[in-house]
């Protein structure tokens, strides 16, 4: 008993070694994204999905999609058989499941480092920081505006996290730079600070377009044109509008074959039904429209199913989120996106909690499980979504991406072979004794089990003389070291120049629009 003794002394340290290391922010490069080994999760059968189908058909077909401000869009339904009266487009049934059809089932997402590029559908699960904010908060000085400063922070806490894949895209907005020429320093930012891939911007066509050069910069023109390399995340006008400005914004991304993200936003009782089977009728209706209407710009180009479902309080019409209706929901918009072949973003670590507490966590783990649960390929607000997505959470941040690194082993679902077996473990202890020291122990202690780098796991009485920090603490202390440490991937002299001279030109060449 005394090697085992010995031995056991021995495995805690080495432990804590590790873990030590695996804790330092960025020093893992992490994978570039998750290959699932667990099924998505199947809620609904055959006949309840077809008559969802069917509805959505009945929408398209009887009541239709109006498709404002947008000439080019009215004149591509046209000419595929659409009937257009003024803006309202109604559609045959089966119409645009035939359009979609020529979209691929998956595609390679080419990040600046190639080992980071993300393969989006298929059985890949990809998490990226939340989007859109244009509060940022912390511990230190509460919620305010986001500046550039903020954006590139945290672009920097991202591209430090092991657990995420992406460095997404408006991760808050940063008011304090003029609304036409935000987009140059945000793209800019996501080159320069992360060699992730990236979003791009959607407010305007031209911005659109701005992103997409700033990437043919970065890339190569003729490469671009034959691979995705950045995304633009659109939303409808739910309900059953698409706006001039998305539509042009969509049609930018597709004829430069890059993948628009395509997202209604349903609030329940609001923008759509209150009931689940009807909102989620009318957001594959209007997802499966702008889907298609990528495929009429430029077939073959890359989309991304998407889909945001939302409750709200009926007695005080606020929106809520992380509640269990659209969570459940999520699990059908899954089943639905994998009967058109189309790869996912659906759901993501949604609050209303109004700082990092235990609201947040409750509904954010609720709503990220469905995004895990129901298929989403591309799970974009994985990390920092607050106050109904009004705020962006340094401390939730980094919270939500120790979480993501807990669903990467998840995701690994249960590996059975014979070392996980661990029959030679069972011969060597026998009856009575214990593992921690046994060979099995020592050859798999590192990689067992995943560690959180903000839990606290130490005895009652330590974690009382250390301060009874809690969560919220830990994570302040966690994102301010990240950024201390942190340092930008290296980009190339001549690339940084010529978007920075870009950059330049652009904001030179048109004065200064704060709305």
């Amino acid at each position: 008993m005394e090697s085992v003794s010995a031995g056991a002394g021995e495995a805690p340290r080495r432990t804590r070694g590790a873990r030590a290391q695996r804790r330092e922010a960025g020093s893992n490069p992490g994978v570039p994204y998750i290959v699932r080994n667990i099924p998505t999760y199947d809620i609904l059968g055959e006949e309840s999905l077809a008559r969802i189908e069917r509805t959505a058909d009945r929408i398209l077909a009887e009541v239709g999609i109006e498709f404002r401000d947008d000439a080019v869009a009215l004149d591509h339904w046209r000419r595929a058989g659409a009937r257009i009266d003024g803006v309202r487009v109604t559609f045959e049934p089966g119409m645009l499941k035939e359009i979609v059809s020529s979209a691929p089932r998956q595609f390679t997402q080419h990040a600046r480092n190639p080992a980071r590029s993300v393969e989006i559908g298929g059985n890949n699960v990809v998490f990226s920081p939340a989007y859109g904010s244009p509060f940022v908060m912390d511990l230190d000085k509460g919620r305010r505006y986001g500046t550039i400063e903020d954006f590139r922070n945290l672009v920097k806490l991202a591209q430090s996290s092991p657990w995420l894949h992406h460095s997404g895209g408006t991760i808050c907005e940063p008011v304090d730079v003029p609304v036409n020429k935000r987009h140059l320093d945000m793209v800019y930012s996501h080159i320069k600070y992360s060699d992730r891939a990236f979003m791009g911007s959607i407010t305007a066509e031209e911005r659109a377009e701005d992103s997409i050069e700033m990437a043919r910069i970065l890339f190569g023109a003729d490469f671009v044109d034959r691979n995705c390399v950045i995304l633009g995340n659109v939303n409808v006008n739910s309900p059953l509008v698409w706006d001039g400005t998305m539509t042009k914004s969509l049609r930018a991304y597709a004829r430069a074959n890059q993948a628009a993200v395509i997202v209604p936003f349903i609030l329940g009782g609001a923008m759509g039904p209150v009931t689940n089977a009807g909102a989620i009728a009318q957001s594959y209706a209007e997802t499966l429209a702008g889907c298609a209407l990528t495929q009429l710009e430029r077939k073959g180009t890359p989309v991304i199913f998407g889909n945001f479902l939302s409750s709200m309080s009926l007695r005080s019409g606020s929106p809520t989120f992380g509640t269990p209706e659209p969570a459940i929901g999520s699990m059908v918009v899954g089943q639905l996106a994998r009967r058109l072949g189309l790869p996912l973003r659906c759901a993501g670590n949604f609050s209303n909690a109004k700082r990092p507490d235990a609201q947040a966590m409750q509904e954010g783990v609720m709503s990220m499980l469905s995004a895990v649960h129901c298929g989403a390929n591309f799970i974009l607000h994985s990390a920092g979504f607050v106050d109904g997505l009004l705020a962006m959470s340094y401390e939730k941040f980094v919270i939500d991406t120790d979480f993501c690194g807990a669903l990467h082993s998840y995701l690994a679902g249960v590996v059975v072979d014979d070392n996980t077996l661990a029959m030679d473990a069972f011969l060597e202890v026998g009856p009575g004794s214990h593992f921690l020291g046994c060979d099995h122990t020592m050859r798999n202690y590192q990689t067992a089990f995943w560690d959180s780098a903000l839990s606290d796991n130490e005895p009652f009485e330590k974690w009382f003389e250390q301060g009874e920090t809690d969560m919220a603490l830990r994570a302040n202390r966690f994102w301010k070291k990240t950024l201390a440490e942190y340092q930008a991937p290296p980009l190339d002299v001549a690339i940084d120049e010529a978007l920075m001279d870009f950059v330049a030109r652009r904001k030179n060449g048109m004065p200064d629009a704060w709305y």
